[in-house]
């Protein structure tokens, strides 16, 4: 049922998700985030995901009412009379004023993910990915090219921040999200249940190097995992078999304890002079190769 309420206040205190955007820490303890831009917004009213309530420019209203009228909950819909009220609110300027205040979901657990009988799996796990534009792009590659979910890894920002929202274009709302409290220790998980965890680590080369110094100091695991020292490159990979590609961060790639959990450590060929790819610009090569092997392009 919707409750439509024309703003005559910036001070109400059903407005604060607004006013708080750039707080995003108090939002994630709060488990609600802020879908922003029509066609975000938009998907967020299409998905399961559970709507709190929407704050537009009054000429968007006949747009989404009829939309948001095919929701189940109660919904707060707060019409301002120009998209310059809702940048005072928020306090940057918006392209089209079109928001609005969604909850986060519970993370899926593990043993949800891995039995899913759609074979052979296709995972994506992110290790210290912190930018938030750049885990949007991400986001929406990994749906583009039919990962069946996203593990976060504890040191990674969470996908629901209002600009990873806002980058996936609401991809997001399609993708399940695994929060495991220790990404190596899940990693070593999925790959005593049969998949291959593959690091996406645009310094292979020098990978073989640092693990066989530090080797040594490693206890091993308890079902004895191996470890493929010998880098690839994404060609040489095999990705027809049931896998999960790991991501790090564009600075620092992926951590030595995540990169030391994997099988194989994997790098996209390119000349000296260039360090590595956007995250974003990685996985869509990584997934696209993916699917290519697996005869789906």
């Amino acid at each position: 049922m919707l409750h439509i309420q024309k703003i005559d206040s910036l001070d109400l205190p059903d407005l604060a998700p607004y006013r708080t955007m750039k707080r995003p820490l108090e939002q994630r303890q709060q488990g609600i985030f802020v879908a922003e831009g029509e066609k975000v917004v938009r998907r967020l009213i299409e998905s399961h995901f559970t709507i709190v309530s929407a704050l537009l420019p009054e000429k968007w209203l006949p747009t989404f009412e009829s939309l948001l009228k095919t929701r189940p909950e109660d919904i707060r819909v707060f019409v301002a009379g120009s998209k310059e009220i809702l940048e005072k609110l928020t306090g940057f300027s918006m392209y089209q004023g079109v928001l609005a205040v969604g909850k986060i979901p519970p993370p899926v657990p593990l043993d949800d993910i891995l039995s899913l009988k759609a074979r052979p799996r296709l995972f994506v796990a992110i290790d210290a990915l912190t930018n938030a534009e750049n885990l949007g792009a991400l986001v929406r590659n990994c749906v583009a090219f039919g990962v069946q979910a996203l593990l976060v890894g504890e040191t990674s920002s969470s996908p629901y921040l209002r600009r990873a929202v806002r980058n996936s274009m609401g991809t997001i709302f399609q993708l399940p999200v695994v929060e495991p409290p220790n990404l190596a220790l899940t990693l070593r998980e999925l790959r005593r249940c049969g998949l291959r965890c593959v690091a996406a680590h645009p310094h292979a080369e020098s990978w073989s190097s640092s693990f066989s110094l530090s080797a040594s100091a490693i206890t091993p695991a308890p079902d004895k995992l191996k470890l493929e020292l010998q880098p690839k490159t994404i060609s040489q990979a095999d990705f027809t078999r049931d896998c999960c590609i790991v991501f790090g961060s564009e600075g620092y790639g992926i951590s030595p304890a995540v990169l030391e959990a994997c099988d194989e450590a994997v790098a996209i060929p390119m000349p000296p002079t260039v360090d590595s790819l956007n995250v974003g610009g990685a996985a869509a090569v990584f997934l696209y190769e993916a699917n290519r092997q697996r005869g789906k392009m």
